[in-house]
C-alpha cells in the first residue's frame, strides 16, 4: 500500500491535477424504521446512481483550499473545512500520512440540497481523486469505509450502480439492474432539511400510527425484481419513499408537482430521499425529454438523467 505507514513524501514540484467524477443518486425505495435511542433511524434503501455528476480536481498545495462552481446554484455550498469534500480529502491524506495541503476544485451538476446526494458525491470524488494524487492505492472498499465516516450516502457514491443500503444506509449490497431507467428530476431553489423531515415523520407517526413497532426495515422484493427485469413499468408499481409524506407535510406544493408529472405521462412520481427533488420515472429517453419539456412549460426546473451509472472514478 503506497505511502501507508511510511507516509507520503511531499513533492513541491508535483503539479499534477487529478480529475475524478461521481454521480448523484435517487432512492427508488426508502423504508424508515423507528427512531432509535440515539435519535437516528435504521433504513432500507434501494439506491440508483444517475447521470448527473459532480467533478472534482485535486492537486497538492501549501494548505487546504477549495473552489466551487457549477451548472446549478452553488451559493449555499460551504467553502471551508466543513465542506464534505474537504473532510474527505483530509481523511485520505491523514490515512496516507501526507501532511501537505490539498487544493480541490469542484464543478457541481447535482442540485444542491435536493435529496440527491450531491455533497456525498463530492466527497466520494474527493476520496478517489486524492487517493490517486497521493498514489495511495487504497481499495474501493477502503474508500467506502472512509466515506462511511462522513455520511450514510458517501459509500454508495463510491460504489455507484444500483445497491441496497441497510443500517443507516451505508451497509451496501450490490443489486442487479438490467437495462436503463430514464428519469426526470424536478428541483426547487429552497431545500428541505433532512433532520427536519425525519422529525416530521416521527411527529406524524406518533400522532396517527398505532401499529406495533416496526421490525428492521427491508427492501421490497418487488422493487428488486423490477430492477432485475429492467422493467420501468413494474418499478413504477412498487417504488415508494417513507419520507414522502413528511416532506409533503413541510412543503405541500410537492403534491402539485407530482400531480403535474402524472398528468404529463410519468409512469410514477415520488419525492427523492428527504426532498425536495421529485423524481419521475419515464417510459424511455424520448418520453423523459417530452415530460421535461412539459414541466418546464409549467415553470418547473427539471433535469433529465438515466441510471444506473458507475460510481466515483478517475477521469483520464
Amino acid at each position: 500500500m503506497g505511502g501507508i505507514g511510511d507516509g507520503v513524501r511531499e513533492r513541491p514540484g508535483d503539479l499534477r491535477r487529478v480529475h475524478a467524477r461521481a454521480p448523484g443518486k435517487i432512492n427508488v425505495f426508502f423504508e424508515v424504521g423507528d427512531v432509535q435511542p440515539d435519535g437516528y433511524h435504521d433504513v432500507a434503501s434501494v439506491y440508483q446512481a444517475v447521470s448527473l455528476y459532480e467533478d472534482v480536481w485535486a492537486s497538492r498545495a501549501d494548505s487546504d483550499a477549495i473552489t466551487v462552481d457549477g451548472d446549478v446554484d452553488v451559493s449555499g455550498v460551504p467553502l471551508d473545512a466543513s465542506n464534505l469534500a474537504v473532510r474527505a480529502a483530509r481523511l485520505v491524506a491523514d490515512r496516507l500520512g501526507y501532511t501537505g495541503g490539498i487544493r480541490l476544485e469542484i464543478h457541481k451538476g447535482v442540485p444542491v440540497a435536493g435529496g440527491m446526494g450531491g455533497g456525498s458525491a463530492d466527497a466520494a470524488a474527493a476520496l478517489v481523486a486524492v487517493n490517486e494524487l497521493l498514489e495511495g492505492r487504497l481499495t474501493p472498499l477502503e474508500l467506502q469505509g472512509l466515506g462511511a465516516r462522513l455520511g450514510a450516502d458517501v459509500p454508495f457514491a463510491v460504489l455507484g450502480g444500483t445497491a441496497v443500503g441497510t443500517g443507516r444506509g451505508d451497509e451496501l449490497a450490490t443489486a442487479l439492474a438490467r437495462g436503463r431507467f430514464d428519469w426526470v428530476l424536478a428541483t426547487r431553489s429552497d431545500g428541505l432539511s433532512t433532520p427536519a423531515v425525519y422529525a416530521e415523520l416521527d411527529r406524524l407517526r406518533a400522532g396517527v400510527d398505532i401499529r406495533p413497532r416496526r421490525g428492521a426495515p427491508q427492501a421490497d422484493p418487488g422493487v428488486l425484481q423490477a430492477l432485475r427485469a429492467g422493467s420501468a413499468g413494474a418499478l413504477a408499481e412498487v417504488a415508494r419513499n417513507d419520507l414522502q409524506r413528511a416532506a409533503c407535510s413541510l412543503a405541500p406544493d410537492l403534491v402539485d408537482v407530482m400531480g403535474e408529472g402524472d398528468a404529463h405521462g410519468a409512469l410514477t412520481a415520488f419525492v427523492s430521499g428527504s426532498g425536495p427533488t421529485v423524481a419521475f420515472l419515464a417510459d424511455g429517453a424520448e418520453a423523459a425529454d417530452a415530460l421535461a419539456r412539459s414541466l418546464r412549460g409549467l415553470g418547473r426546473e427539471t433535469f433529465v438523467a438515466h441510471g444506473p451509472v458507475p460510481g466515483a472514478r478517475i477521469v483520464p
